[in-house]
């Protein structure tokens, strides 16, 4: 059963110790282009094609306001002193709101999207009051899967899912993380 959408707000600037998560701009266009259009990033993504140009960006971006349903909230991850690395952000889903997230592959393995992750939660959580927010990775994604089980994330099942970039269904590990389970876990 699905959550009545909440109303449309004014994206919030959540800043962290590393991090400053923003609604995304038109000037983040050449950043995302240059990222996604790297097979490592995008062939981890469902929605994103591969190659990815500046003009998909730039579309993309043309879909983004800052005033949106927190289920529809979108933000762009900057590190600081560093800039653009990354984005984060929900979607709603057939069961409920989905967050999906990517990193540029020059921030690997610095624990930027667990902090960026926990960030979004925190606000999504106390915003929305949502009993579940849904996830996944595609099978061979192991170190998404990791950051997703370090935070109380659990696996709900396994799907086919269509991956743009690969232009083929892959099987997808289906998650979920609770309101309750995140409430223990940050207590």
């Amino acid at each position: 059963m699905r959550n009545e959408r909440a109303a449309p707000m004014m994206l919030p600037i959540i800043e962290t110790e590393r991090l400053i998560l923003r609604a995304p701009r038109p000037q983040d266009a050449e950043a995302i282009a240059l990222y996604l259009n790297d097979f490592a990033v995008s062939g981890n993504l469902a929605r994103v094609p591969f190659p990815y140009h500046l003009s998909d960006a730039k579309a993309w971006l043309r879909t983004r306001h800052p005033d949106t349903e927190p289920d529809d909230a979108n933000f762009t991850i900057e590190a600081k002193g560093e800039g653009y690395v990354g984005h984060i952000g929900f979607h709603p889903g057939p069961d409920g709101p989905v967050i999906g997230y990517w990193l540029g592959k020059p921030f690997w393995g610095r624990g930027i999207m667990t902090e960026a992750t926990i960030a979004c939660l925190d606000w999504f959580f106390a915003e929305t009051r949502a009993p579940v927010v849904y996830s996944g990775v595609f099978h061979f994604n192991i170190a998404s899967l990791a950051i997703q089980q370090k935070l109380g994330f659990t696996q709900s099942g396994r799907s086919w899912l269509l991956c743009l970039a690969r232009d083929a269904e892959v099987e997808h590990i289906d998650t979920q993380l609770t309101l309750g389970v995140w409430k223990a876990r940050r207590t």
